[in-house]
C-alpha cells in the first residue's frame, strides 16, 4: 500500500476535501484585504463545503455495512472513512456552517473576516472528528475546536460576565478532553497487552483485538464521561448555563450543540470498543438520563433568562437522546441519531432567533420582554417551530425519531420507565411554550420605555427560513434519513445482539 491512499469510490479524496477546503479558505481570507470580498469568499467556501457533503451523500452505498471512502496516510496515522451515520452528521455540520456564515455577518457587531476564518477552521476540525477512524485524531481535532470556541467566548462575548462563562467552559471541557484521552490510552494499553507490538489508536485495529476485562470498565468510564461533558448530559452540564447565559448568544452555542459530537463519539467509538462494559453499565446510564430529563425541566421553569432556559432544555433533550442510544436496539440507535440531528436544526433556529431578539431588545430576561409578536412575527413563529421540533411534533424529524426511541425503550426497559421519559418530554413542552408566551405574546412591561422594535430584515428571513425549510422538509419526508442510517445502526446494534 502506498503512503497516501484513497478509495476509488470517489474520483477525488472527498473526506480529505471536507477537512482541507475550510482550512484553505481560512488561509485565503488572511490574504484578502477588502472586507466585502473576503466575506463573499468565506460564504462561497461554506457553500462549497455543503456541496461536497451533498456529493458524499449521493455517492454512498447504503446496502453495505462496510465503512466507505477510506483514506490513509500512514506516516501521520491518518485514517478516514464514512458510513451512513457519518454522512448524516456531515450534512448537518456543513449546513450549519453555511447558516452561521450568514448569521454572524447579520449581527454587525464583530469583525466579519476574523469570525469567518475562525468558523471555517472550526468546521474543518468538526469534519475531521466526523470522518476519522483514529481516537488520537478525534481528540486532536476536538482540542482545536474547543480552543477556538473558547476564543470566541473570550473575544466576542455579549455581556460583562464572559470571564465566568469562559472559566467554566474551559474547566469542564479540558477535564472532559483529558478523560477521553485517558480512556483512549487505556484501550490502546489493553490492545498492546493482548497482541504486543506498537501502540495504535486506529478503531479497526482496536476492534480486531478482544479487550481485556480488567480494562473494559475503566475505558468505558473515561470515554463516557469525557463525551458526556461535551454532549452535555446531567450531571456534567454545569458549563452550559453560564456559556449560554453570558457568552455568545448563538454562534458559540450552535458550534457546540448544533452538531452533537459527543453523541457521535459514543456511537462511533464508545459503544463498539467497550461493548461488554456498556451492557453492564447500561441501566445506570439510563437511570441518570431519566433523572436528567426531569431535573432539567424543573430548573428550566425557574429561569428568568430565555438563554439559560434554553440551556436546560438542551440538557433535558440530550437525556432523551442518550436513553435511545443506550437501548442498544437498532430502532433506538437510529432514533437517537436522528433525534440528535433534529435537535441540531431545532436548537440552531431557536438560538438564532434569540440572538435577533437580543439585538432588538438588548436583553433576553423574560421580565423585560413581551409584545414582540406584533413587530417580529416571523422571528416568533420560527422560535415556536424550533421548540415544537425539539419536542418531536408531527411534521418535524423529531416525530419519527422520538417514536423509534420510545418503541425501543418499551422493548428494552419496559413500559414504566418509557412512560416516565415521555412525561419528561411533556414537561419540556410546557416550559418552552411558557417561555414563548412570556417573550412574544405577553404584554410589554409598563415600566419599560417605549422603543421601536426593528422589523425582520431580509438576511434574517433567509437564515431563519432556510433552517425551517430544511427542518420541515426532513419532517414531512424522513425516508432518505431513515435509509441513510438503517444499515449502519443495524451493524452497531449487532455488537450487543450477538456479543
Amino acid at each position: 500500500m502506498s503512503e497516501w491512499y484513497w478509495s476509488a469510490q470517489a474520483a477525488y479524496p472527498v473526506l480529505a476535501t471536507l477537512q482541507w477546503l475550510p482550512l484553505v479558505g481560512a488561509l485565503l481570507l488572511l490574504l484578502i484585504r477588502r472586507e466585502r470580498v473576503a466575506v463573499a469568499v468565506g460564504r462561497l467556501l461554506a457553500v462549497g463545503e455543503l456541496l461536497v457533503a451533498i456529493d458524499l451523500y449521493a455517492r454512498i452505498d447504503l446496502s453495505t455495512t462496510v465503512m466507505q471512502f477510506a483514506e490513509r496516510f500512514d506516516p501521520l496515522a491518518y485514517h478516514a472513512a464514512a458510513d451512513g451515520i457519518s454522512v448524516l452528521f456531515i450534512l448537518l455540520a456543513a449546513l450549519l456552517g453555511v447558516l452561521l456564515s450568514f448569521y454572524g455577518m447579520a449581527r454587525q457587531q464583530i469583525t466579519p473576516v476574523r469570525l469567518l476564518g475562525v468558523l471555517l477552521v472550526i468546521e474543518a476540525s468538526t469534519m475531521c472528528m466526523l470522518t476519522t477512524m483514529n481516537l488520537l485524531w478525534f481528540a486532536a481535532a476536538s482540542a482545536v475546536q474547543l480552543a477556538l470556541v473558547g476564543y470566541l467566548l473570550w473575544r466576542w462575548a455579549s455581556a460583562s460576565e464572559e470571564r465566568l462563562a469562559l472559566a467554566r467552559f474551559l474547566q469542564y471541557q479540558l477535564f472532559g478532553w483529558l478523560l477521553f484521552v485517558a480512556g483512549s490510552v487505556v484501550l490502546v494499553w489493553s490492545h498492546v497487552d493482548v497482541v504486543g507490538g506498537r501502540w495504535t489508536f486506529d478503531l479497526f485495529d482496536l476492534l480486531a483485538t478482544p479487550q481485556l476485562g480488567k480494562y473494559q470498565s475503566a475505558a468505558f468510564y473515561l470515554l463516557f464521561y469525557g463525551l458526556a461533558i461535551r454532549t452535555p448530559l446531567f450531571p456534567l452540564h454545569g458549563w452550559l448555563p453560564n456559556s449560554a447565559g453570558y457568552g455568545l448568544i448563538a454562534v458559540g452555542p450552535v458550534l457546540l450543540l448544533g452538531v452533537k459530537v459527543g453523541i457521535y463519539g459514543m456511537a462511533r467509538f464508545l459503544l463498539p470498543l467497550t461493548a461488554e462494559a456498556v451492557i453492564v453499565w447500561q441501566p445506570y446510564v439510563v437511570a441518570f438520563a431519566m433523572v436528567g430529563v426531569f431535573y432539567a425541566a424543573l430548573l428550566a421553569f425557574r429561569q428568568a433568562n430565555l438563554r439559560r432556559l434554553l440551556a436546560f432544555a438542551v440538557v433535558s433533550h440530550t437525556s432523551l437522546i442518550v436513553i435511545g442510544l443506550f437501548t442498544l436496539h437498532p430502532a433506538g440507535l437510529q432514533g437517537a441519531l436522528l433525534l440528535a440531528v433534529n435537535f441540531g436544526l431545532a436548537i440552531t433556529v431557536m438560538l438564532m432567533m434569540i440572538g435577533y431578539v437580543y439585538r432588538r431588545a438588548g436583553t433576553t430576561n423574560l421580565d423585560r420582554l413581551g409584545g414582540l409578536f406584533d413587530r417580529v412575527p416571523f422571528i416568533a413563529i420560527a422560535f415556536l417551530i424550533g421548540g415544537l421540533a425539539l419536542l418531536g411534533m408531527p411534521g418535524t424529524p423529531g416525530f419519527d425519531a422520538v417514536h423509534l426511541v420510545l418503541e425501543a425503550s418499551i422493548e428494552t426497559f419496559g413500559a414504566l420507565p418509557t412512560i416516565a421519559t415521555a412525561l419528561g418530554n411533556v414537561a419540556t413542552a410546557g416550559f418552552l411554550l411558557w417561555a414563548f408566551q412570556r417573550a412574544f405574546l405577553a404584554a410589554r412591561p409598563k415600566d419599560l420605555p417605549a422603543r421601536r422594535i426593528a422589523r425582520t430584515s431580509g438576511m434574517e428571513y433567509f437564515v431563519g427560513g432556510t433552517t425551517l425549510l430544511v427542518l420541515l422538509a426532513a419532517g414531512f419526508y424522513p425516508e432518505p434519513w431513515l435509509r441513510l442510517t438503517d444499515t449502519a445502526t443495524q451493524a452497531l446494534a449487532a455488537y450487543f445482539q450477538h456479543g
